[in-house]
């Protein structure tokens, strides 16, 4: 399930929800119009994707290790598998 962030529709601030929540919900689930604890409206924000961050670049056989077919370019439109 993946986590939405919300924020009060008028940019104010709750004593309960401190203006901006996150909450798991489905997918197939519509997109929350009140918040759930204070009844105030809501928007959802566009959050940023959390990307896994590569520190080394991979190698052939770690590429291999992983499952991947590895291929080399040998003419234009020729590859082969390594």
């Amino acid at each position: 399930m993946p986590i939405y962030e919300y924020e009060l529709a008028d940019g104010g601030s709750c004593k309960i929800c401190k203006g901006k929540f996150e909450l798991r919900r489905p997918v197939d689930r519509p997109a929350l119009t009140h918040c759930p604890l204070c009844r105030k409206p809501v928007r959802k924000v566009v959050s940023q994707v959390n990307t896994p961050k590569v520190t080394k670049p991979l190698s052939v056989s770690d590429a291999k290790k992983a499952g991947f077919t590895i291929f080399e370019k040998r003419d234009v439109g020729v590859y082969e598998k390594l």
